[in-house]
């Protein structure tokens, strides 16, 4: 038993780094990418609309809780469009490594836009994989396990690839990326199927297949008491980190005059508290439960940004640099550990992949929509104040998880749908 654990935490390493490695692909390397050619902060800042397929993935989620497309379904259901998914996900990378933004923004944008597509419906099979395989009092191992892969393949993807395009150009670094993204098929593969949930009845006509997918799921979750509180946290949470996070490469480049190698050697360091900080988040919500575990790493978080503050009070340090990055992703490890728990508890396996990717999307509305303008919000309020608010900015959501927390309510899910066995075919 302690054996197939330890292979299934194994799998969730692999699958976390498949999952993190596009990401910076669409956000900062792009923007890097973008600031090579000397493209203004307010156009950089636009850049975060191409991740809007993270926040719009709940559109077709629901797609992917029913069986996989035939040839694959010998693979089982999450494997299945798994294996359609990957492979159209390395294609994409390929795609934006071969275009060139000096030459044509718009082929750049449209290749980074697919990549971001395929990204998130990856994403969408391997969290409702997670938490179909992994009972509910090992999702914090797994997920601190998945965060130790995620954040090296954000490393892998952000500072490596920066790295790599300093010595050999960008075109070479991103088809290194693609590489590593079509590795994904050995690690699906690999990996075991969740034992079949109960099927749910077919579908007659068009109203009732909407119904099924799209309308039940969030009936299903709204009818749970403190919903909409539980939705308001989650769609406010991370909003002060993802402003800060928008504007970094133009505050690195503009204003400290940091180039590209020196900011990629400083992000070298970030998986020591990454690491560090996702096996806190897991002890947090072993120990605490996953609520009052995120609450605390909520404070963190927010007194974690005023590290902005002191790098702009201080002369330009590659050591300080470091030190903020470490310190920075220390914080975010152990509160995206603790968040992920959190939001995977209010899943129903009924619609794991539709509630989870609906819960998740609406966290990402803050990095795609709302900061799309974060660059033009800089500007006008200078950085001083700009980051002074990204620290006031999380705080309605603590004050709603408080409240939640003081109340001791939260959505209960219904027992015959809570994640409490082991669903794995060994």
């Amino acid at each position: 038993m302690i054996r197939a654990e330890s292979r299934l935490l194994g799998l969730m390493i692999c699958f976390g780094f498949m999952s993190g490695l596009p990401l910076p692909l669409t956000i900062f390397t792009l923007q890097q990418w973008f600031a090579t050619y000397g493209i203004p902060l307010h156009s950089i800042g636009l850049t975060a609309w191409v991740g809007l397929p993270y926040t719009l993935k709940f559109l077709w989620s629901a797609l992917f809780d029913r069986p996989a497309p035939w040839g694959l379904r010998r693979f089982g259901r999450r494997r299945g469009w798994l294996l359609m998914v990957q492979p159209a996900l390395a294609a994409a990378c390929v795609g934006l490594a071969l275009s060139d933004p000096g030459q044509n923004i718009s082929h750049t944008l449209l290749a980074a836009l697919l990549l971001a597509l395929f990204s998130a419906s990856q994403d969408i099979l391997i969290d409702a994989w997670r938490i179909e395989i992994f009972p509910e009092h090992q999702q914090g191992a797994a997920l601190a396990t998945y965060i130790w892969g995620y954040r090296g393949a954000m490393l892998t993807s952000g500072a490596g690839a920066i790295g790599l395009a300093s010595a050999f150009g960008w075109h070479a670094s991103l088809l290194c990326m693609a590489a590593l993204l079509g590795l994904g098929v050995l690690v699906s593969l690999a990996a075991p199927e969740p034992a079949a949930q109960a099927a749910r009845i077919r579908a007659e006509d068009w109203r009732d297949r909407v119904e099924s997918a799209f309308v039940a799921p969030l009936r299903e979750f709204l009818s749970r008491p403190a919903a909409w509180q539980v939705l308001a946290f989650v769609l406010l949470f991370r909003i002060g980190k993802v402003f800060a996070d928008t504007t970094a490469a133009g505050l690195y480049r503009y204003r400290l005059g940091f180039t590209s190698a020196q900011v990629a050697r400083a992000n070298a360091f970030e998986i020591l508290g990454t690491l560090a900080g996702a096996a806190l988040g897991g002890w947090l919500v072993a120990r605490l439960g996953a609520l009052r575990a995120l609450l605390l790493a909520g404070v963190m978080l927010s007194s974690a940004l005023g590290l902005y503050l002191v790098l702009l009070a201080a002369d330009r340090s590659q050591a300080l640099l470091a030190a903020k990055v470490v310190l920075e992703m220390f914080a975010q490890g152990t509160a995206d550990t603790c968040f992920l728990a959190y939001i995977s508890t209010q899943c129903s396996t009924a619609y794991t992949a539709t509630q989870y990717a609906l819960l998740s999307s609406l966290s990402a509305v803050a990095l795609h929509v709302f900061s799309g303008g974060s660059g033009y919000v800089a500007e006008a309020m200078g950085y001083p104040a700009f980051y002074s608010g990204t620290m006031l900015a999380g705080l309605p959501a603590l004050l709603i998880l408080w409240h939640l927390h003081t109340r001791s309510v939260s959505p209960e899910i219904p027992s015959s749908g809570r994640n409490t066995l082991p669903r794995a075919k060994l």
